[in-house]
């Protein structure tokens, strides 16, 4: 009989410790995730338009001999700089100096003859006076003087000439800028003249320096139609500023203007080209680099502003996820515009001030709870 109570007993004891088991305490809920937030920035921009174009210089000359000869000599270094007015080369100048000097001496022979026809003219005109010499005489006389005063003219044109002819020798450089190779080398016979004269060198100015853009029909338009609403001002009434970029640069450093648009859209393209001018004064830019110029694209006006990485994509529709002030995720879609400093316009879906989710996103989902954190601005980037 004990011995059955103590059976019972134990099973007892076991029942109850079973019973202790299943009677656990559940685990704690996770926190909630961590996401790194933006607010949504507010404040005055204006979009920009960017083109594709290539620098050209202001100034551009082929330098060709213009007269006749052989070249005696060159002096200046390949692709240096150069000033107006510095000699280049010198064409073997003794035939025109031979030239220069007969035609000097042809004048002084002539000035003497006047100085004789003036004399001789003079007197007919005292003896006509007494009836010594004809009427025909004098008339003579007359005429002499005349044809001594048109051999002056003549003597003094042939002096010109031939001294243009010597000047002509000494290759100066027109402009101020950089200059190419040397064409021919000394010693070589170049040709002057109106046929085909020699091409010696090129020259291009360097300081300022533009860009030639072509802007698309429909961009045009645009334009035109800002211009009238007074949202912006027309490029060919005023000097609207442009900004440029090198192939290896990937923000806009160089500031110039617009200063030039043609006059008609090119046909074959539907586009219009325009201008824009920059200093060079690093002697940066050179004459034939791709660049891309971008310019005022709208008027300014108040804008919303998300960085680039608060937004998802759901085929074509963009959309973000916006934590309300209860810390819950709420799926907003939304309409973007361009980027601007680094930042995206957001035209409709989020509110000024709205916190936004730009990292976490795959760790949340619409409704759950989380624990935002404030993310550091991109750079470059100001509110």
């Amino acid at each position: 009989m004990e011995t059955r109570r103590a059976f019972f007993a134990l099973l007892a004891v076991a029942a109850a410790l079973g019973a202790g088991c299943g009677r656990q305490k559940a685990p704690p809920a996770p926190p909630p995730p961590a996401v790194s937030v933006a607010e949504v920035l507010e404040r005055e921009v204006m979009e920009w338009d960017e083109y594709t174009g290539r620098l050209e210089p202001v100034e551009s000359v082929e330098v060709r001999a213009r007269v006749n000869g052989y070249l005696e000599s060159i002096h200046f270094e390949d692709g240096g700089l150069v000033k107006k007015g510095d000699l280049l080369f010198v064409i073997d100048p003794r035939p025109y100096k031979t030239d220069f000097d007969r035609a000097e001496a042809e004048l002084a022979r002539a000035q003497t003859r006047l100085e004789l026809a003036n004399n001789d003219f003079e007197r007919a005109v005292r003896l006509f006076k007494t009836r010594a010499i004809s009427e025909e005489e004098l008339d003579s006389r007359s005429k002499a003087k005349k044809e001594a005063d048109s051999n002056i003219t003549a003597g003094k044109a042939a002096l010109e000439g031939a001294r243009l002819n010597l000047e002509y020798t000494r290759v100066l450089s027109p402009i101020d800028g950089r200059i190419s190779r040397r064409y021919v080398t000394a010693g070589n016979l170049v040709h002057g003249g109106t046929g085909m004269p020699t091409l010696l060198t090129t020259i291009v100015s360097v300081d300022p320096i533009y860009c030639y853009v072509d802007a698309d029909e429909r961009s045009v338009l645009k334009y035109q139609q800002l211009s009238r609403e007074g949202k912006r001002v027309s490029a060919r009434d005023f000097k609207i500023p442009c900004e440029m970029s090198l192939a290896n640069e990937t923000d806009f450093p160089h500031k110039g203007i617009i200063d030039f648009v043609d006059n008609r859209l090119d046909p074959t393209t539907g586009t219009l080209r325009a201008r824009g001018v920059f200093t060079n004064g690093m002697r940066q830019l050179t004459p034939g680099l791709f660049a891309r110029v971008r310019i005022p694209g709208s008027g300014k006006y108040r804008a919303l502003l998300l960085p680039e990485r608060a937004f998802g994509s759901d085929q074509t529709l963009k959309f973000v996820y916006v934590v309300n002030p209860e810390n819950k995720v709420e799926f907003r879609p939304v309409t973007v515009g361009p980027v601007i400093d680094g930042l995206r316009v957001v035209r409709e879906g989020v509110k000024a001030g709205e916190r936004v989710i730009v990292e976490g996103h795959m760790r949340v989902r619409p409704g759950a709870v989380v624990d935002p954190q404030a993310a550091t601005p991109p750079k470059g980037t100001t509110t």
